[in-house]
């Protein structure tokens, strides 16, 4: 599933994966993907992965991929099926792909 790394293929495949946004808070409330589940880098890389089924694959998205390719290798490490999404939000948004805002408007990347 190699194409889980770019935005389209994400978008393609979205009911079939798991999207880890590994971004902090702020970043978050400019826009996020829907049905992503929302665990700051710092925070996972600490031992916190509620809501991660191991049984999925998951794909990692922070702001630009650097990131998210942390977060990526890490949980490979612990045995997931793990994909960093290359270019992160700034892509998925370049590609004009929807990611709402917390007050329910168009996103932006923060």
């Amino acid at each position: 599933m190699d194409d889980l790394r770019t935005s389209r293929g994400l978008a393609a495949h979205l009911d079939e994966v798991q999207v880890l946004d590994v971004r902090e808070p702020f970043e978050i409330m400019a826009g996020v993907i829907e049905g992503a589940l929302l665990i700051p880098l710092n925070a996972l890389l600490s031992g916190r992965m509620e809501g991660l089924d191991p049984e999925r694959p998951v794909v990692v998205v922070c702001r630009s991929g650097n990131r998210s390719e942390v977060a990526a290798l890490m949980l490979r490490a612990r045995g997931f099926e793990a994909y960093n999404l290359e270019g992160g939000m700034e892509e998925w948004e370049a590609e004009g792909l929807p990611f709402p805002a917390a007050d329910g408007g168009p996103g932006r990347v923060a």
